[in-house]
């Protein structure tokens, strides 16, 4: 199988939706909305820039996309790095915080309203995404975006010293795992460092299916998850998103669409991206 681009989805959690963020050709990077219910990929902004993935995140209704991002030629308040609000699947900025550089985890949303820990912002007006939902800095930890989705930590993990500020000294070790929602003896596992390319060189990852005592290595993905219906939802190596249904065989592809076919192609947000 020849490399594809690098792909990570971040999952709506109350909507069948999925932000998908790609890396690739060379500093480009890519937005995309994938609807699971419908099996639709609708592309959308290339930016000559890098995005951190792990830094960002998708509002539950999958409506907006809180994403951080460094470009360096960026001529505005919010400066060259920044946390943005936009309407998923662009990044057409409708609110912009600018940070001190890239030692910053980036921001969440949350249920909370009270809950608003970037203060105004630089650019643009955030009081729409401030009526329906609050918005969190993120802490350092491994697999942040996997823990705020049902994640959780295996025992086989090594523990997190208290002098690990960012937790990367354990972060080609710890093994995370999240059960089917359908399905109870089957659950999903990875381990790797922060399992995509979250940040810096892609690193070698690890996706396994266990279902009762039988594990089998996922070798063709680089991303992966459940969808509330419990059907398996994966990134591959070659650059696809697919829908798999589980059987008593091998996995069955119901849908798939392949992102690593696309070349960066810019163009100007539509109109519905430049409001909330």
């Amino acid at each position: 199988m020849s490399p594809g681009p690098r792909l990570f989805c971040i999952p709506a959690a109350r909507a069948p939706i999925v932000a998908v963020l790609r890396r690739g050709p060379s500093a480009w990077s890519h937005v995309g909305r994938w609807d699971v219910a419908r099996g639709v990929y609708e592309a959308g902004a290339w930016i000559r820039a890098n995005l951190y993935p792990q830094r960002c995140d998708l509002s539950p209704d999958g409506r907006w996309l809180c994403y951080f991002t460094m470009k360096s030629w960026s001529a505005w308040k919010a400066g060259p790095t920044y946390i943005a609000l936009s309407r998923l699947p662009w990044l057409r900025a409708l609110a912009a915080w600018g940070t001190c550089g890239t030692w910053t985890r980036g921001a969440h949303f949350v249920d909370d309203r009270r809950v608003w820990e970037v203060g105004e912002p630089a650019e643009g007006d955030a009081t729409p995404c401030r009526e329906k939902f609050g918005l969190a800095l993120t802490r350092p930890i491994t697999f942040a975006v996997e823990r705020r989705r049902g994640w959780i930590e295996t025992a086989e993990s090594p523990p997190r010293q208290a002098s690990d500020m960012w937790d990367e000294a354990r972060a080609a070790a710890v093994v995370m795992e999240k059960r089917s929602p359908k399905k109870h003896d089957a659950r999903l596992r990875v381990r790797g460092y922060f399992a995509a390319f979250r940040e810096g060189e892609p690193k070698d990852v690890v996706y396994e299916l266990v279902e009762d005592a039988r594990v089998t290595v996922l070798v063709d993905v680089q991303w992966a998850d459940w969808d509330a219906e419990g059907r398996l939802l994966a990134a591959t190596r070659d650059g696809r998103v697919q829908i798999r249904a589980l059987s008593s065989e091998e996995p069955r592809v119901l849908s798939e669409a392949n992102v690593g076919e696309l070349a960066p192609s810019p163009t100007p947000a539509p109109p519905d991206a430049e409001r909330w």
